[in-house]
C-alpha cells in the first residue's frame, strides 16, 4: 500500500512540517473570560517517511498546546525531541520502521522508536510526554514546549519502559507509574513525590509478559490490570509479535496500597475483556465494614459469532485495523470478600477516550466525558465523532455530533476559574473539519454538550488527528503541580 492510500496519512491525520508560536484571532463565539490554563494533546506527526507499512500509532510526538487567559488564546506547537528523534534529525533520515515491521535486531536499547506520541500529563513543574508501548517519560517546559530531558531523576527509573497512563495526583502533586515489560517479574510500580524523588518502588510479578494499557489511583490505592490480551507465546518463543486473546484466562486487577510492598497485593479476578482506558475509580463502604474500590472505565465489546461465542481470532485483528467498539463498565473489587462484581453500564452508546474532572480523581464522580466513536467502512480509519457526557447517578446519557465529516479530538475537563460542582467548567478540544479542510479549537459548556461549542477558534494550520491531552489551570502552573 503506497502513502497515498493508506487512511491515517491522509486528510486530518497528515504530518505537519511548521512549528508555530502565535495569538488566536478568528474566533466564532466568545471565549469564556474564567478560563485560564493551557490545553495540551499529543499525537503522532511523523518527521521522516519511513520504509515499510505505516501505522497511526508510528508518528514522531508532538505536542500542540493552546493557552487561555483573560479570552485571549495562543497556539503553539513542537515535536518532542526524543533521543531517537535527534538520531534521525542528525542522519536526515528514518531510522526505524513502524510496528507493522520487525523490530531493529542491532538496537537492544530500543528496538522500535519510543516517539513518545500517546499522553502528556504536567508534573512537577513541567509537562511529562509518555509512549504507549512504555519506555523513557520526557519532559517538557509549559512556558515553549520545549524538550528538557528524561524523568530520570533517580538511578531506578532510567530505561525504565514506563506506562503512558501513568497518572498525577492534583491534590498531593504525586507521579504514579507502572512499566512493563518482557523480562520477569514483568512489571513494576512506583511513586515518585511532587519534587520528583521515588518513594516508592516494587516489582509486580505476573505470569508473563503482558500489554496492559492503563491504570487507576484512589487516594489509598492503586488498581494495576493483567488482562488476556497479550502475546502467541509459541510466536514469542520463536521471536515473532504475534496478539492472541486468551479467552480461557481471567482479566486480573491487582490492588496495591499506595505506599505498599509487593506482599500487600491483592488479586482480583472478573470476566476476560481487553480496555484501553479507565474513567475512574474511588472506594466505597461495603456496608458490612469493608472497603470496595469501584472502577470504570471503557472496555472492548467483544465480537461473537452468531451463537454468542467469542469470535478469538477476529479480536485481534480489531485492534491492529483500529476497528473501534467499546462499552461503559463497573467493576467493584471487595477487600473484604476478596469477590469482584462487575456490570454493563452502558452497551447502547460505543464511546471511549473518558475523561472526568481530574480534580476528582480518585473519588466518585458523578459525570464522565467520553468520546463518541464511530464506525467506519474500512480497516484503519478511526473516527471520533463527537462527545458524550454520561450521568451516573441518574444513569443517563446526552450526547453531541455533528455528522459524519468531523473529527474531535479527546477534550479534557477545565474547570472554571472558581469552580463550585463538579461539571463547573468546559471541554476543550481539536475538531477537524473535512469539509472545510480546516482545525478549529472548540470549547464546549461541560454541563451541557448538546448546545454545541460555545466558541469555534479556526488554527492558521491542520492539527493531525491524535491521542491524549491534558488541562493545566492557571493555578497548576503557578503552584508547579
Amino acid at each position: 500500500m503506497g502513502v497515498n492510500e493508506i487512511p491515517v496519512l491522509q486528510g486530518g491525520f497528515a504530518p505537519i512540517e511548521q512549528e508555530l508560536t502565535l495569538d488566536l484571532t478568528d474566533i466564532e463565539g466568545e471565549v469564556p473570560k474564567d478560563l485560564t490554563g493551557m490545553y495540551v494533546r499529543n499525537g503522532p506527526n511523523r518527521r521522516f517517511e519511513a520504509a515499510g507499512r505505516y501505522h497511526w500509532f508510528d508518528g514522531d510526538g508532538m505536542l500542540h498546546a493552546v493557552r487561555f487567559e483573560g479570552g485571549r488564546v495562543q497556539y503553539q506547537n513542537r515535536w518532542v525531541m526524543t533521543d531517537s528523534l535527534r538520531e534521525e534529525l542528525a542522519a536526515g533520515a528514518a531510522l526505524w520502521q513502524g510496528i507493522k515491521d520487525p523490530p531493529r535486531k542491532d538496537r537492544p536499547d530500543m528496538p522500535v522508536k519510543n516517539t513518545s506520541n500517546t499522553d502528556v500529563k504536567f508534573y512537577a513543574g513541567n509537562l511529562v510526554s509518555m509512549w504507549y508501548l512504555g519506555g523513557s517519560v520526557y519532559q517538557v517546559r509549559p512556558g515553549d514546549l520545549s524538550t528538557v530531558g528524561k524523568l530520570e531523576f533517580d538511578e531506578r527509573m532510567k530505561a525504565l519502559p514506563v506506562s503512558a497512563h501513568s497518572k498525577v495526583d492534583e491534590r498531593t502533586g504525586e507521579f504514579l507509574f507502572f512499566a512493563y515489560g518482557k523480562e520477569a517479574p514483568y512489571m513494576h510500580y512506583g511513586v515518585m513525590d511532587r519534587h520528583g524523588k521515588l518513594q516508592t518502588f516494587m516489582p509486580v510479578q505476573l505470569p508473563g509478559p503482558r500489554l496492559p494499557h492503563d491504570m487507576a489511583i484512589t487516594p489509598n490505592y492503586t488498581v494495576v490490570h493483567d488482562l488476556p490480551l497479550f502475546y502467541d507465546m509459541d510466536a514469542f518463543a520463536a521471536g515473532r509479535h504475534k496478539l492472541k486473546f486468551h479467552h480461557q484466562l481471567p482479566s486480573r486487577f491487582g490492588v496495591i496500597p499506595r505506599h505498599g510492598t509487593p506482599d500487600q497485593i491483592r488479586w482480583f479476578e472478573a470476566k476476560p475483556t481487553y480496555m484501553y482506558h479507565v474513567s475512574n475509580a474511588w472506594e466505597e463502604d461495603d456496608g458490612q465494614g469493608g472497603t470496595e474500590i469501584v472502577m470504570t472505565g471503557t472496555p472492548f465489546r467483544l465480537p461473537r459469532d452468531w451463537r454468542g461465542n467469542i469470535e478469538v481470532d477476529r479480536f485481534p485483528k480489531m485492534l491492529a485495523n483500529l476497528e473501534h467498539d467499546f462499552l461503559f463498565y463497573e467493576w467493584r473489587f471487595n477487600l473484604r470478600t476478596g469477590q469482584t462484581k462487575e456490570r454493563v453500564i452502558d452497551d447502547i452508546v460505543n464511546q471511549e477516550f473518558p475523561v472526568i474532572n481530574s480534580w476528582m480523581q480518585g473519588y466518585k464522580t458523578r459525570y464522565s466525558w467520553n468520546v463518541l466513536m464511530g464506525r467506519s467502512n474500512r480497516a484503519e480509519d478511526p473516527r471520533f465523532c463527537g462527545f458524550v457526557r454520561y450521568d451516573l447517578e441518574r444513569d443517563t446519557c446526552t450526547s453531541y455530533h455533528e455528522g459524519v465529516n468531523k473529527w474531535f479530538s479527546e477534550a479534557p475537563f477545565a474547570p472554571k476559574d472558581h469552580w463550585k460542582k463538579e461539571d463547573d467548567g468546559y471541554l476543550v478540544g481539536f475538531m477537524w473539519d473535512d469539509e472545510k479542510q480546516a482545525s478549529y479549537v472548540t470549547v464546549f459548556d461541560a454541563a451541557d454538550i448538546t448546545q454545541g461549542p460555545v466558541c469555534r477558534i479556526k488554527l492558521p494550520q491542520r492539527v493531525p488527528n491524535g491521542f491524549h491531552a491534558t488541562w493545566v489551570s492557571g493555578e497548576r502552573l503557578a503552584r508547579g503541580y
